[in-house]
C-alpha cells in the first residue's frame, strides 16, 4: 500500500554556478503581442498591461486551447500533452491528483487577473466527479472499525520480496479521526483525491469513476489505476499497474492482489485508493489564494463553496499526519515492540508520503485505512497548514482539525530547520518505521521527535531527495507562508536557502542553469527544539545542473515571494532574469526545452513476478516471470514516438523529447502572474505595497475568568482590509476576517494580559500594530448545580514519566447535557524537559474514540500549573442525561522526551484511588467555567 514516487525528473547536463541578471524585454514584448485573445475579463476588472501579467494570459490561453491537447474530452488535465513519457505516471495521458491541484491553482490565478471565477469552480466540480472517488467507488466504508484500522503487513526494500504476508500478531493502534469525520459530514466516505488515473483507459481496466466497475478495454473515458506497491527500491520501471477496483477480471486467479499481499484463505474482491498529500495540500493552498483574491475583489461569495470543498479535503488530509498503523511516534524499533497508539500518540503532525483506504466489495463487511510514518521535506506545506488553522473559510469543520493543523504548522517549520544543511539546502526527511517494517535504524542515526533520519525517504531509485524540484516546491510554499505572515522562523530558513540556490544559478541571454541533481553527505543533529543544532556535518553538493522549466517556475515564485517580503531586490531581479530567458523557449503549446532520455534504456527492464504466478493484462499481455516493463505494456509499440525509443534500444543514440507537462506549464504561467502581481504591478490586486492603517480605539469590552473580549475601529486600505491578527503578550492569539471584535478564550483566572491588533490586506501587507491594552481576567469561582468533575489517581508513582488521571463528568442538572459542549482541565506542572506532550485515552466507558485530549500551555504560569490536560468530547459522545455520569475515562500523558514529572506539586493532583468530587479539576460548558476553581 505504498504511494507514488515523486513527479521526479532526470538530469539534463549544464554548467555554471554564478548568478547573472540579463534583460529579455524584446523577446517578451514580441511573445506577449502574439498571444491568443481567447481570455475573458469581467466588467470592472482591468488586467494590468505589464508584460508579465500578459505573459500569464498568453500561457493560459495555450493551455486552454483545445487544439494543444492538455485536456481530455471530459475536461480532465493530462499529465502531459505527449503520450510517450515515463516518470511517476508511466504514460502521458494518465493524470494525477498533482495535475488537478495545479489546475485549481492556475484557475485561481486566472480569477485574480480577470475577476472570472467560473473556471476555478468548474475545476472543483470536475475533481468531485472524477479524481475524488464517489460513494459507489468506495462503497463499504461503513464497515470500517476505527479500533482496528488495518492488518499489519511489513514493507520490504526490494520488489522480489513480495507478496508481503499479513501479520495479525502485530498490534495496530486506534484511528482517532474516523468517528469525528463521520459525525461532521454525515458519511463514512473519504473526501480525498486518488493519486493516479488512466484517462484514456489505455490499460483497459475500465475502472470508470462513478461506476465501481471493471468493464474492460471497451470502456471509454478515465479509469482508476494504481502502480507502486512493492517497497522503496521499486522504480516506475518495475511496477505492475492494477485497477483500484479489483473484481479479478484481469491479472491472475486473484486479480492483482496476491502480487502484493500474501494471506491465508480466499482473496476477496475489493477496492483501494492512495492519496498523495502534497497534491491535496496544494489544492487547499490554491483555494486559499482564490479566497483571498476574490475577497479583495468583493467576490468572496463566488468562491465560498469551492473553498469549503478544499477545507473538507483538508479535514481528511489529516490522515497523512499519522503513523501508517497508528502506532506511537518515536522509538519504534520492532513491529511487536512499537506500542499501538491511541488518541494523538500516533500523530507525527508532518505531511507524510501518503494515506490510503480500501475495503471489500459490498457483502464483504470490512474496510481499512492507513496513514504513513515516512515524511519528506518536499511534501510539507506550511501555507496550507496556516490557512487551515487561521482562515475561517479554509478551516475544516471537525472539532479537532484546527488544533491538528496548528500543531502541524509548528512541526513543519521545525522539520525544515532540523533538515537544513550547512550550505542551506534541505535534506530528505524521517520515518517512524525504518525500512517500512518498524526495524531498528542504523546506530547513531539522528532523530526528530523520536523518528529516524532518512536522507532518501520512501523511494531509492533514484534517491527521493536528489531532485532539485523537491527543494523548489517546498521552499516556494515556505516563501508564500513568509510573504503572508512575516514569520521569523520561516525567514531564517529562507535566508540561508536562497543564498545557496542563487549561488548555484546561472542566467545568460539565451539560457539558464539551475541545480538538477543533488548529492548528500553527513547527517543533521538530533533535534532539540529548545536548542537546535548547527548541522555542521550535513552537506549538499550539486551533482548536475539543468534547465527544467517547470522546476524553474516554482523557483521563480519562491524568489519573488521572498524577495518582495524581505525587501531584497537581488532575488526579485534573479526571478525576472529567469522569466525573461524562459520566454525564449516558447513554442505553440507553451514553454519547453528538449530532454535527452537516457533512462529510456529501461523499457526492457525486468518486472518481478513471483515464481509460479501467471496472469494477463486486459489486452492479453502475459504477466509471468521474465516479463519486462515493455512486455506488459505492448501498446507502447504503437505510439508514434516509439520508433525513437526502439532505435535507442537497438543501440542508437538516446532519444530527445520536448514535453509539455501540465503541472510545469501551469506553474510557468503562474510564475509570470506572481511576478506581475507583486513586482511589475499586474492584476486587480497586483503591485500593492501600501499597508493598511493601524487599527485604532482598541478596547476591552468584557472579561470572565477565562475570556477577554475586544473591539476596535476598522483600518483603512487603498485596496481593502481582509483581516486582523490579534496578539496576546506578543504571540498570535487568533485572527478575524473583517470583524472588528474578538474574544480570546482558554485563559487563566486572575491573570493580566496585553493585547494589540494588526490589520492585513489582500497583498499581504501588514499594518503597524494598534496601541496596546491590558485586561485582567476575573477570579475563578466554584460553580455547582449543572455539572461536576470527579477524579481518581491511576498512578501510584508521582515521580515517574507519566501522569494518569482518571476523570468523569456528572450532570448535576435537571436536563440532558450535550457532551460536545463540555471540556475538562487537569492542571499540572511540566517540571522541565520537553515542552511537547503525547496524550492517550486508554479506556472510556463512552468509547475512547469519543474523547478528545491534548495538552495546552498556560499563557502565564500559575501556582501548581504551567499546563493543563484538556479533555473534551466529540459529537459522537451524545448527551448526558440529568444525574448521569460519563463513567470512567482513563487518561495518560507524557512528555515526548519521556522525562519525569513531580506530580506532588500539581494543582489538580490528589492521592484518592476511588472517584470523588474534584473542584481542582475544572469543567467548562461552551468555554465558560461551570465547575471548579482555576489555579491563581
Amino acid at each position: 500500500m505504498s504511494e507514488s514516487l515523486s513527479r521526479r525528473r532526470f538530469a539534463i547536463a549544464a554548467v555554471g554556478t554564478a548568478m547573472a541578471a540579463v534583460s529579455g524585454a524584446p523577446v517578451i514584448a514580441k511573445a506577449w503581442a502574439d498571444r491568443p485573445q481567447s481570455v475573458s475579463v469581467l466588467p470592472g476588472v482591468t488586467p494590468s498591461t505589464d508584460a508579465y501579467t500578459q505573459a500569464f494570459l498568453t500561457q493560459y490561453a495555450k493551455i486552454k486551447n483545445a487544439a494543444n491537447g492538455y485536456f481530455s474530452p471530459e475536461g480532465i488535465p493530462f499529465h502531459s500533452v505527449e503520450t510517450l513519457i515515463v516518470e511517476a505516471p508511466d504514460h502521458g495521458h494518465q493524470t494525477t491528483s498533482e495535475a488537478f491541484s495545479f489546475w485549481f491553482w492556475l484557475e485561481a490565478t486566472y480569477g485574480r487577473v480577470t475577476g472570472d471565477w467560473t473556471a476555478f469552480n468548474s475545476a472543483w466540480t470536475t475533481a468531485e466527479h472524477y479524481i475524488i472517488p464517489q460513494h459507489i467507488d468506495q462503497p463499504t466504508n461503513s464497515s470500517y472499525n476505527p479500533s482496528s484500522p488495518a492488518t499489519y503487513a511489513p514493507e520490504w526494500p526490494d520488489p522480489s520480496s513480495y507478496p508481503s504476508p499479513l501479520d495479525t500478531s502485530v498490534s495496530v493502534g486506534q484511528d482517532p479521526l474516523a468517528n469525528e469525520l463521520t459525525s461532521t459530514y454525515g458519511t463514512s466516505d473519504i473526501y480525498g483525491m486518488h493519486w493516479l488515473m488512466d484517462v484514456d483507459n489505455t490499460y483497459g481496466y475500465g475502472n470508470t469513476p462513478g461506476t465501481g466497475a471493471e468493464t474492460g478495454p471497451t470502456a471509454t473515458g478515465p479509469s482508476y489505476i494504481n502502480s507502486y506497491q512493492r517497497g522503496s527500491q521499486e522504480s516506475v520501471w518495475e511496477t505492475i499497474p492494477q485497477p483500484c477496483t479489483d473484481l479479478m477480471k484481469y491479472g491472475g486467479t486473484n486479480g492483482y492482489l496476491d502480487l502484493f499481499v500474501k494471506q491465508s484463505g480466499a482473496y476477496a474482491t475489493q477496492w483501494k485508493y492512495t492519496n498523495a498529500p502534497d497534491a491535496d495540500a496544494r489544492s487547499v493552498q490554491a483555494a486559499y489564494w482564490a479566497y483571498r483574491w476574490a475577497s479583495a475583489q468583493g467576490a468572496s461569495s463566488q468562491v465560498a463553496a469551492s473553498a469549503a470543498k478544499a477545507a473538507r479535503m483538508g479535514d481528511y488530509l489529516r490522515y497523512s499526519l499519522f503513523d501508517k498503523y497508528f502506532k506511537q511516534i518515536g522509538s519504534c524499533t520492532s513491529p511487536t515492540g512499537c506500542t499501538a497508539g491511541s488518541g494523538r500518540s500516533s500523530e507525527h503532525y508532518l505531511m507524510a508520503w501518503y494515506y490510503a483506504w480500501g475495503g471489500a466489495e459490498p457483502g464483504g463487511g470490512w474496510a481499512w485505512r492507513i496513514g504513513d510514518g515516512a515524511s519528506h521535506q518536499g511534501y510539507q506545506n506550511p501555507i496550507a497548514a496556516w490557512a487551515m488553522s487561521n482562515v475561517a473559510a479554509l478551516t475544516p469543520m471537525s472539532p479537532t482539525a484546527k488544533g491538528d493543523w496548528t500543531s502541524s504548522l509548528a512541526r513543519q517549520l521545525e522539520f525544515f530547520r532540523w533538515l537544513q544543511s550547512a550550505e542551506g539546502a534541505i535534506a530528505g526527511g524521517c520515518t517512524n518505521s525504518w525500512n517500512g517494517a518498524y526495524a531498528t535504524p542504523p546506530a547513531g542515526d539522528p532523530t526528530f521527535y523520536g523518528m529516524a533520519y532518512d536522507w532518501e525517504p520512501v523511494y531509492h531509485d533514484p534517491p527521493s531527495n536528489n531532485w532539485f524540484g523537491m527543494q523548489a516546491w517546498a521552499m516556494e510554499r515556505l516563501a508564500e507562508y513568509y510573504y503572508v505572515t512575516g514569520n521569523a522562523a520561516a525567514k531564517t530558513i529562507l535566508d540561508k536557502w536562497m543564498a545557496w540556490a542563487a549561488s548555484k544559478t546561472t542566467v545568460t541571454s539565451s539560457t539558464f542553469s539551475i541545480p538538477s541533481t543533488l548529492s548528500w553527505s553527513g547527517q543533521p543533529d538530533t533535534w532539540n527544539a529548545s536548542s537546535p543544532g548547527a548541522n555542521a556535518s550535513l552537506h549538499v553538493t550539486v551533482a548536475a545542473f539543468g534547465n527544467d522549466v517547470g522546476v524553474c517556475a516554482a523557483y521563480v515564485k519562491a524568489l519573488t515571494y521572498y524577495g518582495v517580503k524581505s525587501g531584497n531586490t537581488t532575488y526579485t531581479a534573479l526571478a525576472k532574469s529567469l522569466l525573461d530567458v524562459m520566454a525564449t523557449f516558447a513554442d505553440a503549446k507553451g514553454i519547453a526545452v528538449p530532454e535527452t532520455r537516457t533512462d529510456y534504456s529501461r523499457f526492457n527492464d525486468p518486472v518481478f513476478v513471483p515464481s509460479g504466478w501467471s496472469g494477463k493484462m486486459p489486452n492479453g499481455d502475459p504477466i509471468a516471470p521474465g516479463a519486462t516493463f515493455l512486455s506488459i505494456r505492448s501498446w507502447y509499440k504503437n505510439d508514434p514516438s516509439f520508433p525513437k525509443v526502439q532505435a535507442y534500444l537497438n543501440g542508437g543514440a538516446a532519444p530527445s523529447f520536448t514535453y509539455h507537462r501540465f503541472w510545469a506549464q501551469a506553474d510557468i504561467a503562474m510564475a509570470y502572474a506572481v511576478y506581475g502581481e507583486l513586482v511589475a504591478g499586474g492584476g486587480s490586486t497586483g503591485g500593492d505595497t501600501t499597508p493598511p492603517s493601524a487599527p485604532t480605539n482598541l478596547a476591552v469590552t468584557g472579561v470572565t475568568s477565562s475570556t477577554v473580549s475586544l473591539s476596535w475601529t476598522a483600518s483603512t486600505d487603498n485596496v481593502g482590509v481582509t483581516g486582523y491578527d490579534v496578539y496576546r503578550n506578543s504571540a498570535l492569539a487568533g485572527t478575524t476576517t473583517t470583524a472588528t471584535t474578538f474574544t480570546d478564550t482558554g485563559l487563566s483566572a486572575s491573570t493580566a494580559y496585553n493585547y494589540s491588533v494588526v490589520a492585513t490586506d489582500a497583498a499581504g501587507n501588514l499594518s503597524a500594530a494598534s496601541s496596546t491594552v491590558s485586561a485582567t481576567t476575573s477570579a475563578g469561582t466554584v460553580t455547582t448545580g449543572t455539572v461536576k468533575a470527579q477524579y481518581k489517581n491511576l498512578d501510584s508513582s508521582p515521580g515517574d514519566n507519566q501522569i494518569k488521571p482518571g476523570l468523569q463528568v456528572v450532570n448535576t442538572g435537571t436536563t440532558p447535557l450535550a457532551l460536545s459542549t463540555v471540556t475538562m482541565r487537569y492542571w499540572f506542572t511540566s517540571d522541565g524537559g520537553a515542552n511537547t506532550f503525547s496524550t492517550n485515552v486508554d479506556y472510556a466507558v463512552i468509547g475512547s474514540g469519543n474523547v478528545t485530549h491534548s495538552v495546552v500551555a498556560v499563557p502565564a504560569a500559575k501556582t501548581g500549573a504551567d499546563h493543563y490536560l484538556l479533555v473534551g468530547f466529540t459529537a459522537g459522545a451524545g448527551s448526558l442525561a440529568a444525574g448521569a455520569s460519563t463513567g470512567e475515562i482513563q487518561n495518560r500523558f507524557n512528555k515526548t522526551d519521556w522525562s519525569n514529572f513531580t506530580e506532588t506539586n500539581d494543582y489538580s493532583y490528589a492521592t484518592n484511588t476511588s472517584y470523588a468530587d474534584a473542584p481542582k479539576v475544572t469543567v467548562y460548558i461552551n468555554g465558560t467555567l461551570a465547575y471548579g476553581t482555576e489555579p491563581s
